[in-house]
């Protein structure tokens, strides 16, 4: 592998390390995210109920997921209230798609794009907690 190739190899590989893709690759945080998006903002506690975690495991999900700029927060009286950033969550993937279109050719061979195709459904939320449930 020549110095270029390697050169983006290794950025290549530091985009797979970076917050964003790290929030979005825990599979509690994206039923998080779900929540979210389909409820609209909600609060820890609303957004707990939905979910099996407690309250605590939900809000450090919540901290990580605003910290990687996918959802945002504001506080309503005593209550803080998160909601998708949709704005700086598509900038992110696009910036992302833009350098791996960059870097891809350089250090893994040819670039040829397959054709787009629809994503599968995901499944349904999670049912909710039952009380007493321990988190994970």
């Amino acid at each position: 592998m020549d110095k270029k190739a390697k050169a983006a190899a290794i950025e290549m590989a530091e985009l797979f390390d970076t917050p964003f893709l790290r929030a979005l690759s825990e599979p509690s945080r994206l039923e998080v995210l779900k929540v979210l998006l389909v409820q609209g903002p909600s609060d820890v506690a609303s957004v707990a109920a939905e979910l099996p975690q407690d309250r605590s495991v939900i809000s450090r999900h919540l901290q990580f997921l605003e910290q990687a700029g996918i959802v945002r927060s504001t506080w309503e009286g005593r209550h803080r209230i998160y909601a998708m950033d949709g704005a700086t969550f598509i900038g992110r993937f696009e910036h992302l798609a833009t350098r791996l279109r960059t870097l891809a050719p350089l250090c893994c061979g040819p670039f040829d794009p397959p054709p787009a195709v629809p994503l599968a459904k995901t499944p349904r939320l999670r049912p909710k907690r039952s009380p007493g449930h321990k988190a994970e």
